[in-house]
């Protein structure tokens, strides 16, 4: 009987709509199918960034030294400095933990303004074309919103400080960017960077499992991606 059941489920599922395309639904509904999915993308990103070791656990968005100094980094180990390094690794990932959940507000506010174009060429773009959306609507507002709480978080750091005259000197020999010399601005990129980059794989998630979508409308128009 529960076999049964199952195999009436999927019919009615299934007959809701039979072989829908993307070009069968309206762009209102187009705008709005995206909005719900990447909603609840970019709020899951934040949200599992924005917790205890987001970064810090997580070896794809893991804040290390800059450039070169990464690898001078296993060599002061050697030398009996890891805890230092440590402790400087560690204060970069919390400050972009802290800094992470500013983000929320500015992207549900770049999907709120999205217009039915942008929704369209997202939709029919490629993998990561609302991510590149994101990056577009928001990295400069963002910077401006994660600096200062990168600021204040590692001016608790005493290491902080020498890492900056350190680093400065080593901008001048090339063995960093000189961008990257300031930690402060090189933390600040490296949360973008690791925001974009979890945004990017909730994306390939909705774009590949469509019935994982936040709601009825967004799994209505992933699935017609793939048709």
């Amino acid at each position: 009987m529960r076999k049964f059941l199952v195999f009436i489920a999927v019919l009615l599922f299934s007959s809701v709509s039979p072989a829908l395309t993307l070009d069968q639904i309206s762009g209102t509904e187009s705008a709005g199918g995206l909005k719900e999915a990447l909603t609840q993308g970019a709020g899951k990103a934040v949200e599992l960034l924005g917790a205890k070791d987001g970064f810090l656990g997580n070896p794809k968005v893991k804040i290390g030294l800059p450039g070169n100094l990464d690898k001078a980094a296993k060599m002061m180990r050697k030398l009996g400095m890891g805890g230092t390094i440590d402790e400087l690794e560690t204060a970069m990932n919390r400050a972009a933990e802290a800094a992470v959940p500013e983000a929320k507000k500015l992207l549900v506010d770049s999907i709120k303004s999205m217009s039915v174009d942008d929704a369209k060429g997202i939709l029919t773009g490629g993998d990561n074309a609302a991510t590149e959306y994101f990056k577009r609507s928001t990295s400069e507002p963002l910077k401006e919103k994660f600096k200062p709480i990168v600021q204040q978080a590692m001016a608790k750091v005493k290491v902080a400080d020498a890492f900056d005259n350190f680093a400065g000197k080593a901008a001048t020999f090339g063995v960093i960017k000189k961008e990257d010399a300031q930690l402060d601005n090189y933390v600040t990129g490296k949360a973008l960077d690791g925001l974009y980059k979890m945004i990017a794989e909730e994306e390939k998630a909705i774009r590949s499992n469509p019935i994982g979508a936040a709601g009825n409308l967004a799994k209505k128009v992933f699935g017609a991606l793939g048709k």
